[in-house]
């Protein structure tokens, strides 16, 4: 197979007909009433379904006027704040909040367990499929390596087009169990073969938590320690939902209701989540932070951080795009309750760590970019910290290679996937559809 000549000379040569017949301009939106992304022009989302998994708020109306206020973030009822705040005192938050999400109920301490037996009889891989799959054809792309792991489980599955309600909690459950691995052994075949390093496949121990081992997993000697699993547990409670909107759970509902099976559905919403503009941006965030040290001599002078992320905001310089990363949301405007909830354990992380003076740093960033922001740009809503600003920062501290730090989040958010497939299952119906108003100028054959 050929990635250049002739080939990419041809797709170089026909570039502008693309550019030229596929350009739909600005004023075609407005003309239409097409809202770009599916939101209108205050952030707000167009309704495309209905969800009872979880709800997010961030404005209030009085008098029909939009009122801003800080985030709310809930999982089946229960605010996000209250849940981290109780579980994060137990090994199994994660476990527990998976529940949650997937069965609509907190468990008790039986239903707890038996939801833990059920992880710990899944969490295995079929005989050689490390050594067959995830090792042949390795590379730095781990979300790729994921997704094609995802679509191969089928094919040792007998049941896997099956869409019948307990086979896909039984896919759920193993597929909540196994991405630990398919993350973690995928980028010990890239780190092996790719970049001449050793290469560890430690199998895990039931008897932990899916933060334990992550972490057990990753590292050659397997150890941790308790702060270190605590603050992964608690990122991967924060960021494993957030709503039937989001591009990857949106997907996930879309592949849902055209009938497909759940490895198909799962790998869709892979391919969602690893784009730059969704599961990217912590990375881009701790770049953007290493850029700033790099060229900002005194990082205590709030007056020098101002101007440098001036001109970042103005394409002047890091990555030339004029966005602060990790500052804003779709959703959020006043404050993002994730960021607020992971903030403590990420001070308590870079206590243990070393790390107070990059603390510092992050947290004056925190500060001055939303006054740099509002200063700079026209702002239909406010901007603060989203949980992004910090969770790059917190893989960094853990460890964690930056190959990883997308594959990290889908370990997280895999639960709310397989919970809203499930609940399209139960209430969706009819095949998602939306309407693309057809701009096209009808055409003569040359000729006739």
């Amino acid at each position: 197979m050929s990635f250049e000549k002739p080939v990419f000379d041809y797709a170089k040569l026909q570039e502008g007909l693309c550019r030229k017949n596929d350009i739909i301009p600005n004023e075609a939106y407005e003309k239409y009433n097409v809202k770009r992304g599916l939101r209108d022009i205050n952030g707000d989302g167009v309704p495309a379904g209905l969800t009872n998994i979880s709800y997010i708020t961030a404005s209030r109306k009085e008098n029909g006027v939009r009122i801003p206020q800080d985030g709310q973030l809930y999982y089946r009822g229960y605010n996000i704040t209250d849940l981290v705040s109780r579980y994060s005192r137990s090994r199994f938050g994660y476990e527990t909040l998976a529940y949650l999400l997937i069965f609509g109920e907190l468990p008790d301490e039986t239903q707890l367990q038996d939801f833990l037996d059920a992880l710990s009889a899944a969490r295995h891989l079929p005989s050689n499929f490390v050594r067959d799959v995830i090792m042949k054809a390795p590379g730095g792309d781990i979300m790729n390596s994921m997704t094609r792991s995802i679509l191969t489980l089928a094919s040792y599955d007998p049941y896997s087009q099956k869409t019948d309600l307990p086979n896909v909690i039984r896919q759920s459950l193993m597929l909540i169990s196994v991405f630990p691995m398919l993350a973690i052994y995928g980028y010990h075949a890239y780190n092996h073969y790719d970049n001449l390093g050793s290469m560890y496949i430690h199998r895990p121990d039931h008897t932990l938590s899916t933060a334990e081992n992550t972490l057990r997993m990753l590292r050659p000697d397997q150890k941790f320690t308790p702060v270190e699993a605590a603050v992964l547990d608690a990122a991967f409670m924060l960021h494993m939902e957030h709503g039937g909107g989001n591009n990857s759970t949106f997907t996930t509902h879309v592949v849902t209701s055209s009938g497909s099976d759940t490895y198909a559905t799962i790998a869709a919403a892979m391919s969602s989540l690893k784009g730059p503009k969704h599961g990217g941006a912590n990375l881009k965030v701790v770049d953007m932070m290493d850029d700033i040290r790099n060229n900002v001599t005194d990082l205590r002078d709030d007056e020098a951080l101002d101007a440098y992320l001036t001109k970042m905001l103005d394409g002047e310089v890091f990555d030339h795009q004029g966005l602060i990363y990790g500052m804003g949301h779709a959703i959020y405007s006043v404050s993002d309750p994730r960021e607020r909830v992971f903030h403590s354990f990420v001070r308590k992380l870079s206590e243990e760590k070393g790390r107070s003076e990059d603390m510092d740093l992050y947290e004056k960033v925190q500060e001055i970019a939303p006054k740099v922001i509002s200063r700079k740009r026209r702002m239909y809503k406010g901007v603060s910290a989203n949980v992004d600003f910090y969770s790059g920062f917190v893989y960094e501290m853990l460890g964690i290679p930056k190959e990883l730090f997308t594959p990290i989040f889908s370990i997280a958010r895999i639960a709310g996937w397989c919970a809203h497939r499930i609940e399209e299952l139960v209430s969706g119906g009819k095949i998602i559809r939306p309407a693309y108003p057809s701009i096209m100028l009808k055409k003569e054959l040359p000729g006739l």
